[in-house]
């Protein structure tokens, strides 16, 4: 059975101060608590006082992004292999903001998708729609097309694990979400799309949801059966109100 697995995005939020004192905060919750896994991505100058922190604690370290390359002359880039050394387990990859800001292609995005892979780090693909593709009724064939794209080097043969994001894009920030059923439809539809691949993958990999998420609407969403968590990003910048999305419930 796949469990729930509650990931916060600082985004560029926190310096190393602030981040110390927010995790402080988040483990101090959490110990003797009875919560979901529990996955926190800091901003890159934040993930060495985060590390340190959360060294013997049930909690997993993830970076915000990497480079596809995996070493030399990238001045201002980060590799896979340093994210791996520092500490983290995971990566988000395609996050909506890259695609949108920073214009990170599809083809760019399977490239550090592979490369995660490669240097055993557990990437989180994000995929998404803006509300113009939404209200075009493009949603599924958009998404479809990213992960296509993402996982065309992917070796089904090797099992490398891999997570999913789907983080509707004007659901970002917004306040505004998907409704339970129609993010179900969606998250679905993207296990349709791995079963084609193969069955034990779409059966075993967990697909999160992305869009203002928060306490009051987490355990909805989080109760459809193919939606196995959430990524969460303002709301993870202020531990109680994140630690109550990831508290446990029954699925």
């Amino acid at each position: 059975m796949r469990k729930i697995l509650v990931a916060a995005n600082w985004k560029m939020n926190t310096t190393p101060t602030t981040a110390k004192n927010l995790i402080k905060a988040i483990i101090k919750e959490h110990d003797g608590g009875n919560y979901h896994d529990i996955l926190i991505c800091p901003p890159f100058t934040s993930l060495g006082v985060v590390s340190k922190n959360i060294e013997n604690k049930d909690i997993a370290l993830g970076a915000q992004n990497h480079s596809q390359y995996d070493n030399g002359a990238y001045t201002g880039e980060i590799s896979a292999s340093m994210l791996k050394d520092i500490g983290c387990k995971y990566v988000l990859i395609g996050h909506s903001e890259r695609r949108v800001l920073m214009r990170e292609s599809n083809d760019v995005i399977s490239e550090k998708f592979t490369t995660a892979i490669a240097r055993d780090l557990i990437p989180i693909l994000c995929v998404g729609e803006t509300i113009e593709e939404k209200e075009r009724g493009e949603t599924k064939a958009i998404i479809q097309n990213q992960i296509d794209i993402a996982m065309k080097s992917y070796d089904v043969g090797k099992k490398a694990r891999f997570l999913i994001a789907y983080e509707p894009i004007w659901a970002i920030g917004t306040g505004l979400t998907a409704t339970p059923n129609d993010a179900q439809d969606i998250h679905n539809h993207i296990r349709s799309r791995l079963k084609i691949i193969s069955k034990e993958l779409a059966e075993n990999t967990q697909i999160l949801y992305g869009g203002s998420v928060n306490k009051d609407n987490a355990d909805a969403l989080f109760s459809m059966p193919d939606i196995d968590g959430g990524l969460i990003g303002g709301a993870s910048l202020e531990s109680s109100g994140f630690m109550a999305i990831a508290r446990q419930k029954n699925k």
